[in-house]
């Protein structure tokens, strides 16, 4: 199989088919561990739209390069009754505002700077700005959601999970 490495994933286009084998089951091997995060994802969810749940966790899988839970979650959106064009445009919200509103543009903003906490921390506009469109208990539950699909995403990338293979 040949690898389109204009399109591919920087750290990976240069693995063959074996490298990309998936790895351990985490669910199997450390089964406290993953009912621990499963338990963590449900409770992080309680009270939060599903919509804005799925646009969070596919926004931060897609910075996280995770296509088994990008895949998972716009299936997801989908059932859910989420549009083509949300879906589409999310990668590039901010030139697509239009598109989502005022709150999902703030959990948006701060998922992707929790996300990519590394390069600047989380800006204090960014907090400020979803601390004003969620009360406290709301902007604990989407920090809660972003914490636990960024752990998802690494869970997923480090045992290699294979995109369309959703075993939930």
């Amino acid at each position: 199989m040949t690898t389109n490495t204009s399109t591919a994933n920087p750290t990976t286009a240069h693995l063959t088919e074996a490298d990309r084998a998936p790895r351990l089951n985490l669910a199997k091997t450390a089964p406290k561990v993953f009912r621990a995060l499963v338990g963590f994802d449900a409770a992080a969810r309680e009270g939060l739209d599903p919509a804005l749940v799925e646009l969070i966790q596919i926004r931060a899988s897609h910075l996280n390069h995770c296509a088994y839970c990008l895949h998972m979650h716009t299936n997801d959106a989908r059932r859910a009754g989420e549009s083509e064009d949300r879906l589409h445009l999310v990668a590039v919200w901010r030139e697509a505002r239009h598109f989502y509103t005022p709150r999902e543009q703030a959990a948006l903003a701060l998922a992707e700077a929790v996300t990519l906490i590394a390069d600047a921390g989380v800006p204090d506009d960014v907090y400020r700005e979803a601390a004003a469109h969620f009360d406290e208990r709301e902007l604990a539950q989407v920090l809660s959601l972003i914490l636990t699909i960024n752990t998802w995403n690494r869970v997923a990338l480090a045992t290699r999970k294979v995109a369309g293979t959703d075993e939930r």
